[in-house]
């Protein structure tokens, strides 16, 4: 249905002072913060897990070598979305409007639009990840304490006990992603690069990682997450996380959390012949998810 002079009668008769309300600054790529983005050419792709070898046992004198065996652990499938909006104006709109070219405006808030849906769904694999109804590749959710694995032994990214942002919960969880292993329990060298976390955080985010001592005591001890450089790309406010006291630390394992763009924004019109009205469209193919869930470490907040 397109917009006609009747959603416009005050754009259409002199004396308007101002237009207001499609003027408002949007949070723009929150999600580039987050979220590694490689480009797609299929309607889905797929990453596979692969398992290594467990430790080397000692050989015996004389004795056969032992033989261990590698293979594929899980797979997590990137299902590319659509994401399209449009809208019309009439003939009569677009020639009697008086203050503003209708056509720029409205392609102004569909811009925005299209923007917000992104920044939306990318926050949403952080926002359900303690959902077990929103599972990876391993049948998990992106935050657990039982990650299932070949070895057979359970790995978690969570914090075993469920604790809000502070000096011990943000130093617990730096000493669990120290304590990453593989698929076959075998550690792996992994860190911390960022603290991410909703606006509610930001100022305890702030003295945690930028004070030189130590927050809310009286000792005279240094702050040893900042002296140490535990967190080097220090932290991340996401004004799309919904959940007010959950916090995630970005890790530098590869093929974490990934953002596959299968058809960047496009935006087209055209006039219709018969009415007159012109049709404006954007529209966009894209996919949020993660493959390794060591990429992240979280907690829900106490």
């Amino acid at each position: 249905m397109a917009i006609n002079r009747a959603q416009l009668v005050k754009e259409l008769v002199p004396g308007l002072h101002a237009l207001f309300g499609l003027e408002y600054d949007s949070y723009e790529n929150q999600h580039e913060e987050i979220f590694d983005t490689e480009s797609s050419e299929r309607a889905f792709e797929e990453e596979v897990m692969l398992s290594g070898f467990g430790e080397a046992p000692t050989k015996g004198e004389g004795a056969a070598v032992v033989y261990d065996t590698a293979q594929e652990s899980f797979t997590s499938r990137y299902s590319h979305e659509t994401i399209a909006l449009a809208f019309a104006l009439t003939e009569e709109a677009i020639e009697d409007n008086l203050y503003d070219t209708l056509s720029s405006r409205y392609t102004r808030a569909l811009a925005r639009s299209m923007n917000t849906t992104k920044q939306v769904k990318a926050a949403n694999v952080l926002n359900n990840a303690f959902n077990s109804s929103f599972v990876g590749g391993d049948g998990k959710e992106l935050c657990a304490t039982d990650h299932p694995t070949v070895g057979n032994i359970d790995l978690r990214n969570e914090l075993s006990t469920a604790a809000d942002l502070n000096e011990t919960s943000l130093e617990q969880a730096l000493i669990d992603i120290a304590d990453f292993k593989d698929e076959r329990g075998l550690k792996i060298n992994a860190q911390a690069t960022k603290l991410i976390i909703p606006p509610a955080l930001q100022f305890v985010a702030d003295r945690l990682m930028e004070s030189p001592g130590r927050v809310s005591t009286s000792d005279n001890d240094i702050n040893a997450i900042r002296n140490l450089g535990m967190v080097p790309q220090g932290y991340v406010v996401n004004n799309y996380l919904t959940d007010t006291d959950a916090f995630f630390l970005k890790t530098d394992v590869p093929n974490g959390l990934k953002h596959f763009v299968r058809t960047p924004v496009q935006t087209s019109m055209e006039g219709d012949f018969e009415t007159g009205n012109v049709r404006y469209k954007a529209r966009e193919r894209y996919s949020f998810g993660f493959s390794d869930w060591r990429g992240i470490f979280g907690s829900p907040g106490a």
